[in-house]
């Protein structure tokens, strides 16, 4: 399913009011950034794995690399005063054949570097370097966990995923990643492997310690929850599954005022492999760039007008402001979970 036609169903579902009409009636103005503080950055769609829920819509088939221009680029909008945090992400972003030279290069700037791995490819001979690389340059491992069961979590991201990911977060815990007294970060992600949004961050938190740790011997830092966006493949299961009216239904439902005005477009930027600007990782994938003037590449960026642009909505933004609210940082609503 191409952007147009995801799109396209996105709009005329009957599950909801457009969002922009929800938003403008609660917050009385339009949505718009305060700040930029989080480059993240899409170093390609390439990946070892295919998982069910992908909005990138990532596998081994994808061409889509980051090259080191635009990657460069990056690095110096980086070094702006403003900008606290690097944020990559892919697919795999190991796939990148610069991805180490970039590390290296960001590390000295001494800000928050954060990939977002599969854990997975770290354990492929071509790839194991990085488990070095990444506690080198104090880079925050952040990596997707559906489930502490094993079937669901492979229901999501394929057969034997999930102990492949636990011998990956074994061999970050001997680094001493995720280790209490250590300044190593590893994270995880849960989202639902069904449609249905996710439970209590901290309650959940709490749950994936003790069984990981119990059942498996490995530990990690944080656990944040992302509500599924109906994006990419994620749109395609559930209008397969019969699913997306209600689920659109139910985001729409839960939709919440005080995590619109937290939602993580107001303070972050996102670049896609090929240098063009997105008000977030989900609008990249839907193909709707920063408008309403603003430059859109890394080549133009202008941090003093991007800082305060109006941003690009469409109902797939319920997804970020459901419940207790959804990004890249868990929950959104300040004391939730």
């Amino acid at each position: 399913m191409d952007t147009n036609e995801q799109l396209r169903v996105l709009g005329g579902s009957a599950g909801c009011i457009s969002f922009k009409e929800r938003f403008e009636r609660s917050s009385k103005t339009r949505l718009a950034a305060t700040k930029i503080n989080i480059l993240q950055i899409n170093v390609g769609k390439r990946c070892n794995l295919s998982c069910r829920h992908c909005h990138v819509d990532a596998g081994p088939g994808r061409t889509e690399i980051m090259p080191k221009e635009i990657l460069s680029a990056c690095l110096k909008i980086a070094k702006q005063k403003e900008v606290s945090t690097i944020d990559i992400t892919g697919g795999a972003p190991e796939m990148n054949p610069h991805l180490e030279w970039f590390l290296r290069e960001a590390g000295k700037l001494g800000k928050r570097l954060i990939v977002r791995s599969n854990l997975v490819i770290l354990l492929e001979d071509a790839y194991a370097g990085f488990i070095d690389a990444y506690a080198k340059n104090s880079v925050e491992v952040v990596t997707s966990l559906p489930d502490y069961h094993d079937d669901r979590t492979d229901r999501q991201r394929g057969s034997g995923v999930f102990f492949r990911i636990i011998q990956a977060m074994r061999m970050l815990n001997q680094k001493d990643y995720g280790i209490e007294e250590s300044e190593l970060v590893l994270d995880i992600v849960h989202n639902p492997v069904g449609a249905y949004m996710p439970g209590a961050q901290k309650a959940l938190e709490a749950e994936y310690k003790k069984r990981l740790f119990n059942e498996h011997g490995v530990v990690f830092n944080r656990l944040f929850c992302i509500t599924n966006m109906p994006v990419g493949r994620y749109l395609e299961y559930l209008l397969k599954s019969g699913n997306f009216e209600d689920y659109m239904a139910d985001l729409c439902g839960a939709y919440n005022p005080l995590a619109a005005e937290n939602v993580m477009c107001r303070s972050s930027i996102s670049v896609g492999w090929d240098g063009v600007l997105y008000d977030c990782d989900f609008n990249q994938m839907l193909g709707l760039r920063i408008n309403h003037g603003m430059p859109y590449t890394i080549m133009d960026f202008n941090i003093e007008k991007l800082r305060s642009r109006e941003i690009v909505i469409g109902n797939h933004c319920y997804g970020c402001t459901a419940g207790t609210g959804s990004s890249c940082k868990g929950t959104t609503v300040v004391g939730a979970g």
